[in-house]
């Protein structure tokens, strides 16, 4: 005889059972389709607009904002979501096929798909948010300021890398063995370091040149002293990291090349915008006078056989001002914001600063001088006491 359950228990687990059952990949399946179909074409389409962006920034300001641009994060991770997703839905269906999967799966796979879709979404809220400015001057010279200015704050902590300072008044050996540069390009990074524990004992290792200086092969980067073997040499070459590019990690300059870049490119005939090479310099001027305030010539040194020498501070300068001088010359109004910001920085407490920064006015005065600027213009200039 077939006994028949009434009660409420027996009809909750009827339910739960039968909607478990019903959870079949017939119900999964056009869901991973729709998912794979356009989590393809959204990749796509959004890996031509990083393109495309990233082309614009670089015509619209310099190339280098090019290779700065391609270490965005947030254009990673959402690219990185959106190829997950395409994967993760075609590596199911394929599965799928393969009977790999069971019927009993089926609900295990649609919790995935629904968790992947909840990222999809975000990431797409994030890409619409982002799209806004990408690929604008205004973001592009954003993400130069911000590496520029990290570059100058470890300039200001560690003037010499870390290392005692080379200056005129060091006594070089001259018994010292050369050690030549492995390939040609960039000097890119100095492990300060790692050429301190390579060094023999008692020898010491004078380097001639800082971060962004471009060398040839075999040519001499630096003397070192003491009993210093061929392996050794080796050693103390793989400190030196050489590239084809410049950095913007421990080449402070680099920063002030590519900031004035934009504004020459902003001064240039077919573009003629003097309101992004005035925010450039407003820029310029910001980081130079928080490196002249941080600057700390006693810092200590944690590689005491190891000299380098500082950077110019004349030459950070120049980097930064003297190519919107010439290029700005017959524009008053960048002429007078630059003669302004190298005022301000004629009063930034250090004294090496100040120094340059007059130079530099002085520098720049004579290319206003041969801009086509009227005499009334001149005159205002050169009553903008530096």
């Amino acid at each position: 005889m077939k006994t028949v359950c009434l009660s409420p228990e027996c009809s909750t687990a009827s339910a739960g059972t039968d909607k478990a059952s019903a959870m079949t990949f017939d119900s999964v399946m056009p869901i991973l389709s729709i998912l794979a179909t356009s989590m393809l074409a959204v990749s796509t389409f959004s890996l031509n607009v990083m393109v495309s962006a990233y082309r614009a920034a670089a015509a619209s300001t310099t190339p280098r904002v090019y290779r700065l641009l391609l270490e965005d994060t947030t254009t990673q991770s959402v690219l990185a979501t959106f190829i997950g997703a395409f994967v993760y839905s075609l590596t199911s269906i394929i599965l799928y096929q393969a009977n790999f999967y069971s019927d009993r799966a089926a609900i295990l796979v649609m919790g995935v798909t629904i968790f992947v879709v909840v990222l999809v979404v975000l990431a797409l809220l994030r890409w619409v948010q982002h799209l806004t400015t990408l690929g604008s001057v205004d973001d592009s010279q954003r993400a130069v300021v911000i590496r520029a200015g990290g570059a100058l704050l470890e300039l200001a902590k560690a003037p010499a890398l870390g290392a005692s300072p080379l200056t005129d008044a060091t006594i070089v050996p001259t018994d010292c063995t050369s050690l030549t540069a492995p390939a040609s390009g960039y000097i890119q990074l100095i492990d300060v370091a790692r050429l301190q524990e390579c060094l023999p004992d008692n020898g010491a290792i004078y380097i001639q040149y800082r971060p962004g200086t471009h060398v040839l092969h075999n040519q001499t980067m630096a003397q070192v002293t003491g009993n210093v073997t061929a392996e050794r040499l080796i050693a103390l070459a793989e400190a030196f990291t050489i590239g084809n590019q410049r950095t913007f990690e421990q080449d402070a300059t680099y920063g002030m090349v590519v900031l004035a870049e934009i504004a020459s490119k902003a001064l240039s005939p077919g573009i003629n915008d003097s309101g992004t090479a005035i925010a450039a310099l407003h820029s310029l001027k910001k980081l130079l006078w928080e490196y002249a305030q941080k600057t700390d010539n006693s810092a200590p040194t944690t590689a005491s056989r190891v000299f380098v020498r500082c950077l110019d501070n004349n030459a950070l300068l120049e980097a930064a001002f003297v190519p919107i001088a010439r290029d700005g010359s017959g524009t008053v109004e960048v002429a007078r914001h630059l003669r302004l910001a190298l005022s301000d920085l004629a009063q930034s407490g250090h004294p090496e600063v100040e120094e340059a920064a007059r130079r530099t006015a002085r520098i720049a005065l004579r290319y206003f001088e041969t801009g086509g600027l009227l005499e009334e213009e001149l005159k205002e200039l050169s009553r903008i006491e530096v």
